[in-house]
């Protein structure tokens, strides 16, 4: 499901600082060997954005350059920390702190509380729900319970932007962000909130940040000795940081520059939480010198995915829209995306069921498929569809693996026999570490047939054939090792909440889909008014729409199925229509497939160190272009547009450059220009060598470029399918 989930367990740590930088692409060496000053990854979708930082962290450590104490990694959720950890340890770079914002504030709030406030910190609400409940109570104001969840969520949203309750409302509105009830509502529940936690002595998940702020600005002493101790920061998902915690993480840096940012303004998908991409997009306006290093590599889906997730972004506006990077996969060849309409939404979850059971009996994983959608209460309906056709499924944010009581229970079972295994009679007849942990699991009621069905007896099922499945590859890993040592692995996996695979089609959220990926994706119910999300009005919300479902096709491997319906019920009024997203990417549709301008390419652009006023200058390194042929490095610029040498072999269809040079000359005469405007005799070499097939393919000829694709590459492909072109080049 993740990137950890298939890499090896017990790997061995590289011999050197030089091996750690083995089997990197050219621009993630340039992200691993760039430590020194501020530095900002631009990372796409599957581009080993973490493999390319944490390699970064390890070579420096490994090479003496930083010591592993005085850096702090920082990300956003907890699973996502403890991977970095993970793959630090197995770089050979233990003791770096890997932790999420929260939790990083946290350890040193606790630390500093009693020295600077006095006293032990006030106790920490899990659920601050209840207490929204009793601040509307006591101001008279009844909540339902969506409501409560609403003002609750803007209650997090004010603290994340350090909005105080007088400034609620004009804060709204400048923000141009809907409430869900009268401002003036929220503010005073929102107000008697904070007085409430004041008399019960007890903070919540956004007072962490904000006392630890507070701490730091106001004590320059324990803000001197939190740097002291911190000198080196890598923060991972950086378009999702708040202003509170660019505050916090502006109070630990200090004056100083030693900071690594890595994010992609294409994945901006929490808005609502306070997220925002600007300090992403601005980073090199407020470090001058900052390096630059784009990654477009994208080594997670086929040239098929991929082609829809580019097509979706090129339609895109906003800000973040200029600064999208345009993937290139790296992956062969597989199957086209698979686009249904459907006549209502149980016939919906019934063909996506249908199709599932058929990969699954094909031998596809049911851990490697997952069923996106837009909210939460679309769910039910596929649970059931799925249940129906006898295929087990897990929900995406539901109890966390190890949490669960079959787990828990799974996990004392095994420690009992780790200490006492030879006395257990349980163990008498196991030969190894597989036989073993299958004996102790037997147990507790876990045998090798499924039961049928779903609900709670298959998902405990399922919860202990993940273990069972784990001990197999632990033992493949490592064949001498013991039950102590899978029980060892278990709690350092419970300590990262790295859970082993559950066999199950995950059905999740597109927002808690976030971060992970799957050989197939299903991406239902895209259609208007649910992709984009009715409640979406503003430009502003209608793009982060379209970037969640960019979120969502990114997520695949190698298969994906996008499908809609046009009523909700059966029989009902068929007034629904595909989302405006597919529009000109399904087959059938209209609408624009892309345009010019604003996609990025990889590279790097160094940092420019001149003084206040100066402009930094562009300067991009790319990979060198190799001849196709004899696969030597090309200089000249004739040679690099037909991508091989002048003297090397062509495989040019003569008629087909015949047919092109008399199109061109009819384009030249119709729009008054010289023939080598529209495309120069190189140009037109390249295209009759390679004869594509579509608008991917042209595109990556040298000398075509987003405008001439957009104004002739229709005709251009026409003449190559053997087809007739037709009508007059487009207006530019």
């Amino acid at each position: 499901m993740t990137a950890a989930t298939h890499s090896s367990l017990f790997p061995q740590a590289p011999e050197s600082a030089d091996a750690v930088l083995e089997g990197l692409d050219p621009e993630q060496r340039e992200v691993a060997t760039a430590l020194h000053g501020p530095v900002c990854v631009l990372a796409g979708a599957g581009t080993g954005k973490t493999r390319a930082i944490t390699h970064r962290i390890a070579y420096g450590v490994r090479a003496g350059i930083l010591q592993p104490s005085s850096v702090l990694a920082v990300t956003f959720t907890n699973r996502a920390a403890g991977e970095m950890r993970g793959r630090l340890r197995q770089l050979g770079a233990q003791g770096v702190q890997a932790r999420t914002f929260h939790s990083a504030a946290l350890r040193q709030l606790q630390f500093f509380w009693p020295k600077a406030i006095g006293g032990s910190l006030p106790r920490l609400v899990d659920r601050k729900i209840q207490l929204v409940a009793d601040a509307a109570a006591a101001c008279r104001i009844r909540l339902d319970r969506g409501e409560l969840r609403d003002v609750t969520a803007e209650i997090e949203w004010s603290k994340v932007t350090q909005t105080v309750p007088a400034d609620y409302a004009p804060a709204v509105a400048k923000a141009g962000r809907e409430s869900p009830r009268d401002p003036a509502e929220i503010a005073q529940i929102y107000s008697v909130y904070e007085d409430l936690k004041r008399d019960r002595a007890v903070i919540d998940f956004e007072d962490v940040l904000l006392l630890t702020v507070a701490v730091l600005q106001d004590r320059h002493d324990i803000a001197d000795q939190v740097r002291a101790q911190y000198q080196h920061f890598v923060v991972d998902e950086y378009q999702d940081v708040s202003p509170l915690q660019q505050r916090l993480l502006e109070l630990w840096l200090g004056d100083r520059d030693s900071l690594c940012v890595v994010g992609d303004a294409s994945q901006t998908i929490y808005s609502f939480t306070g997220a925002t991409p600007d300090h992403l997009l601005d980073f090199r306006t407020r470090h001058p010198g900052a390096t630059v290093v784009k990654l477009v590599r994208d080594y997670r889906s086929t040239p098929q995915v991929v082609h829809l997730a580019n097509g979706l972004l090129a339609q895109a506006r906003g800000r973040a829209a200029d600064h999208r990077l345009e993937l290139v996969s790296q992956r062969p060849a597989g199957p086209e995306p698979v686009h249904t309409e459907y006549t209502d939404e149980p016939a919906e979850a019934e063909g996506a069921a249908r199709r599932i059971r058929e990969l699954v009996d094909s031998g596809v994983p049911a851990a490697e498929i997952a069923v996106l959608f837009r909210t939460n209460a679309q769910s039910e309906t596929y649970e059931q569809a799925l249940a129906d056709a006898g295929v087990p499924y897990q929900l995406r944010g539901a109890e966390r693996f190890f949490d669960r009581p079959e787990v828990r229970k799974a996990g004392v079972a095994l420690r009992a026999a780790a200490r006492f295994g030879g006395n257990d009679a349980l163990l008498d007849d196991t030969v190894d570490l597989p036989s073993q942990v299958r004996a102790v699991l037997s147990g507790e009621g876990w045998n090798t047939t499924p039961p049928a069905g779903s609900g709670a007896v298959r998902e405990r099922w399922e919860s202990l054939a993940a273990l069972v499945n784990l001990a197999q590859d632990v033992a493949a890993a490592r064949p001498a090792a013991t039950l102590a040592d899978f029980v060892a692995e278990l709690d350092e996996r419970a300590n990262a909440q790295h859970a082993p695979t559950v066999q199950g089609v995950t059905l999740a959220s597109l927002h808690s889909a976030k971060g992970l990926e799957w050989d197939a994706v299903f991406l239902v119910g895209v259609a208007e008014g649910m992709m984009p999300i009715t409640y979406a009005k503003t430009d502003e919300q209608i793009e982060e729409e379209r970037r969640l479902l960019y979120v969502g096709v990114t997520r695949a491997r190698e298969r994906l199925y996008v499908s809609w319906s046009l009523s909700r019920t059966p029989g009902g009024r068929p007034n629904r229509r595909p989302s405006r997203f597919l529009d000109g990417l399904r087959p059938g549709s209209t609408g624009t497939v892309g345009r010019g301008g604003g996609a990025g390419t990889g590279g790097v652009e160094r940092g420019f160190s001149g003084g206040p006023g100066h402009v930094a200058p562009r300067r991009t390194q790319r990979t060198p272009a190799r001849c196709r042929v004899c696969g030597r490095t090309l200089t000249d610029a004739g040679e690099m547009k037909l991508m091989r040498c002048d003297g090397c072999p062509s495989d040019m269809d003569e008629g087909l450059y015949e047919r092109l040079r008399e199109w061109r000359a009819d384009q030249a005469r119709l729009s008054g220009q010289p023939a080598f405007c529209v495309f120069t005799d190189r140009t037109l070499m390249a295209i009759a060598e390679s004869a594509p097939d579509d608008d991917r393919e042209l595109a990556r000829i040298p000398g075509v470029g987003m405008r001439k694709l957009n104004r002739y590459g229709a005709d251009v492909l026409a003449i190559c399918a053997g087809q007739e072109p037709g009508g007059d080049p487009a207006d530019d």
